[in-house]
C-alpha cells in the first residue's frame, strides 16, 4: 500500500468511526412533512423520485396534482392506475391559462378535500401534494388550515411531501425538512421549450 492510500485508508476509518457515533443517537423515526420549493427545476422531480422509491417499499401513495391538471405530464402517464398508487387531478392548468380565480378556487378546494382523505387513511404512507404551494400562494386555499391539519391530523407515521414555488413561512416552519432549489441556469432563457422527459 502506499502512502497516500495508507492515509486515505487511516482517513475514511476515523470518518467511518465518527459517523458511526453519529448513526447511533439517531433511532427516532415518523412520518416528515416534506417542503419542496424555490425557482429552480426539480420540485417535482425529486417529489416523484420520493414517490418511486415509496411505491417500491410497498408504501401505499397518494398523489393530488394541483394546478397541472389541463395538460399531460409523464408522471401522471407512469404513475395513473399503478397499484398501490392513489392519483387525483385537481386543476385545470396554470392560472394565467384558467383566467378564472372561482374555478382555481373550487378545483384546489375539491384537491384538498381528497389529499385530506389520503393523508387521513393511516394506510396511506406517502402522500404527495404536488404544486399546492402554487395554490396556497394565491389563496386558493387557507394556509393556517393546511398547517394545522398537517400538524393535527397526519397519522404519525404518513409522509406527506409538498411542492412549487413560494412556500409560505408558516409551512415552510411546521415542515420537518425543507429543500430550496436554486436556478443556476435554464435553457428557456435561451429560446428552448419546455421538453418531455424533463420539464414533463
Amino acid at each position: 500500500m502506499t502512502d497516500d492510500a495508507a492515509r486515505h485508508a487511516e482517513k475514511m476509518k476515523k470518518i467511518k468511526a465518527a459517523r458511526d457515533r453519529m448513526m447511533e443517537s439517531k433511532t427516532g423515526e415518523k412520518g416528515l412533512i416534506v417542503v419542496l420549493t424555490g425557482k429552480g427545476k426539480g420540485k417535482s422531480s425529486s417529489a416523484f423520485g420520493m414517490l418511486t422509491r415509496a411505491v417500491a417499499h410497498k408504501m401505499p401513495a397518494g398523489v393530488v396534482q394541483f394546478i397541472k391538471g389541463a395538460w399531460g405530464t409523464g408522471e401522471r402517464d407512469f404513475f395513473e392506475g399503478m397499484s398501490g398508487v392513489t392519483w387525483v387531478t385537481s386543476g385545470e392548468g396554470f392560472t394565467w391559462e384558467t383566467q378564472d380565480r372561482d374555478r382555481d378556487i373550487a378545483a384546489a378546494t375539491a384537491g384538498w378535500e381528497r389529499a385530506k382523505e389520503m393523508i387521513r387513511d393511516p394506510a396511506m404512507r406517502f402522500v404527495l401534494l404536488d404544486e399546492i404551494n402554487i395554490a396556497l400562494r394565491y389563496d386558493y386555499l387557507e394556509i393556517d388550515e393546511v398547517v394545522d391539519f398537517l400538524l393535527t391530523e397526519k397519522p404519525p407515521m404518513t409522509h406527506v411531501v409538498l411542492t412549487g414555488r413560494n412556500a409560505r413561512p408558516e409551512l415552510i416552519e411546521a415542515a420537518d425538512l425543507v429543500t430550496e432549489m436554486e436556478q443556476v441556469k435554464h435553457p428557456f432563457r435561451d429560446g428552448i421549450k419546455a421538453q418531455a422527459g424533463i420539464e414533463f
